[in-house]
């Protein structure tokens, strides 16, 4: 007799990153360190390490297909995280896909903007994502030069913040997390959801390796939302398992480095 042992799901889509701290890479570590059963269809594969990016392979339209038919069609994920897409054709795939299987809880990480500043997706694909994907999501997680892309103005101060998360979360009818950071509210960051906004207050961590924060953060609170919990307890929760990560001062290659994703694997996560 088959024995049964069941474990809430989830599902990456996006690139790989090489060197492990970032990408499909962190957000399985992420997914797994949650007692989430992960699974990934991956976009692109990239040749990086801590110092940057020299390679990057984008799959086709119709094998980033296949891999969601698949995954849809024999462990369907209680939950979706979407990571980095730079070409309008893959965005539209992973729409129509979606909306074929009734996805819930997609929380997208509408990767545009470097740390640095630099642009990494065209405007064709911004405009494929605003229009197809975002008004998908359950929750979009934007920096801020990315709420700034999103929201068409300047966010320089916190009521900019609160202005530029209701203008994105009214225009594309989702809950919208604007993370702090960029000198701005560096380690709080604002839910609007349902007209209303929840800070989440945090301690700055001096810790230079800060490679894959942003995947990692997506990708914690999808697997919080896998397993039942409402919104805000799991961004709370996310911010908090973030936070011990980087705290734990893993130091690992010559650039900004990876955190530690297993610091918990055997405690509360």
């Amino acid at each position: 007799m088959r024995r049964e042992n069941k474990m809430n799901t989830a599902l990456t889509i996006a690139g790989s990153d090489s060197s492990g701290g970032a990408g499909i890479q962190a957000d399985i570590k992420t997914m797994t360190a949650h007692g989430v059963y992960a699974m990934s269809a991956v976009t692109a594969l990239t040749a990086q390490n801590t110092t940057g990016v020299t390679g990057i392979m984008e799959v086709t339209p119709e094998f980033l297909r296949e891999q969601i038919d698949d995954i849809f069609t024999d462990i369907y994920p209680d939950a979706v995280k979407i990571g980095m897409v730079s070409s309008s054709r893959l965005i539209e795939v992973i729409a129509e896909r979606l909306a074929h299987y009734g996805a819930a809880n997609v929380v997208v990480d509408p990767v545009m903007v470097a740390t640095s500043g630099a642009r990494l997706i065209g405007e064709e694909a911004v405009g494929t994502l605003k229009q197809r994907l975002l008004p998908m999501a359950t929750v979009l997680t934007p920096n801020i030069p990315e709420a700034e892309v999103l929201s068409g103005m300047d966010v320089r101060t916190a009521e900019d913040m609160e202005r530029a998360a209701a203008l994105i979360g009214d225009t594309y009818g989702c809950a919208v997390l604007v993370k702090g950071g960029h000198q701005l509210n560096d380690a709080n960051d604002l839910l609007y959801r349902n007209g209303r906004f929840k800070w989440f207050l945090g301690t700055r961590i001096h810790n230079p390796n800060t490679h894959g924060t942003g995947c990692t953060l997506s990708s914690a609170i999808a697997s919080n939302l896998a397993k039942g919990r409402d919104m805000e307890t799991s961004v709370e929760m996310a911010k908090r398992y973030l936070s011990l990560a980087l705290s734990d001062m893993l130091d690992l290659g010559k650039g900004s480095g990876p955190m530690n994703h297993a610091f918990a694997i055997r405690g509360e996560y």
